[in-house]
């Protein structure tokens, strides 16, 4: 067993989820992966299973799948893959897209910074220096760049790019975190995480990386989902004015 895990949603995503995984695993660092299938209808799920086969043992599991019945939303996905990792003792868990638009080689250097440099938080970034997007349409583009900076003068949040769901946690992020208490369950899911983690006192870090829109499957992103993350980040900050948190313990 690992001691770091990654957490991969995943729905219809069938072109994509054999290479991800491959490449997951191809990495030097020795993650185990967790699959979280909304019943896609494309047979994700069971492609899954297949793989199982060849890169589980009876003494060590690698590769994990929770399946779901339905379409229930990306952040309940991640708060149960969180919770998931934490019952296994797994002291790094880390979240990532499934259609290569996060770069498994990337991986290692996320881990580095929770595991060896010191922070609680590693947040792949697109917007560390500069621009770092690749096969976006140029109106896209500045959507999500002008989202992130409208959170971040909302909130206060000293990072560039507050929606980026490619992350690292220590384990005691999430313990620290009332998960049960987290209310948004898409595109601000992502927000309202690193705001947390923020509030507690625990110690973020962006990682530079390069984002590259998916070339194989459907993007899942909406117009309503930026209009969650718009409203959401008000409501989200002025409720933190009358909240205590207390910060981690060293």
């Amino acid at each position: 067993m690992s001691n770091a895990i990654v957490i991969i949603p995943t729905f219809n995503e069938r072109d994509n989820i054999v290479a991800i995984v491959d490449a997951v695993f191809a990495q030097p660092k020795d993650f185990d992966i967790l699959v979280i299938d909304d019943g896609s209808p494309d047979g994700t799920g069971e492609l899954v299973k297949k793989m199982q086969g060849d890169y589980n043992t009876p003494t060590q599991m690698r590769l994990h799948l929770i399946e779901r019945k339905g379409k229930m939303g990306l952040g309940t996905a991640y708060l149960t893959g969180f919770q998931y990792a934490i019952e296994r003792g797994y002291e790094y868990i880390l979240e990532m897209d499934a259609d290569f638009s996060h770069d498994p080689k990337d991986l290692p250097a996320l881990y580095l910074q929770c595991a060896e440099f010191g922070y609680d938080v590693a947040i792949g970034s697109r917007y560390a220096t500069g621009v770092n997007v690749v096969n976006w349409p140029i109106g896209r583009v500045l959507l999500s760049y002008f989202a992130s900076t409208y959170v971040r003068l909302i909130t206060g949040m000293p990072i560039r790019d507050t929606t980026a769901g490619f992350v690292c946690y220590r384990r005691e992020v999430l313990q620290t975190i009332p998960l049960d208490r987290v209310r948004f369950v898409g595109y601000a899911f992502q927000i309202e995480m690193k705001f947390l983690a923020w509030k507690y006192g625990f110690r973020l870090c962006e990682v530079p990386i390069i984002f590259t829109e998916r070339v194989r499957g459907v993007s899942k992103m909406s117009a309503g989902i930026f209009k969650e993350a718009f409203f959401g980040v008000l409501q989200m900050t002025i409720k933190s004015w009358f909240k205590k948190y207390i910060p981690a313990v060293e």
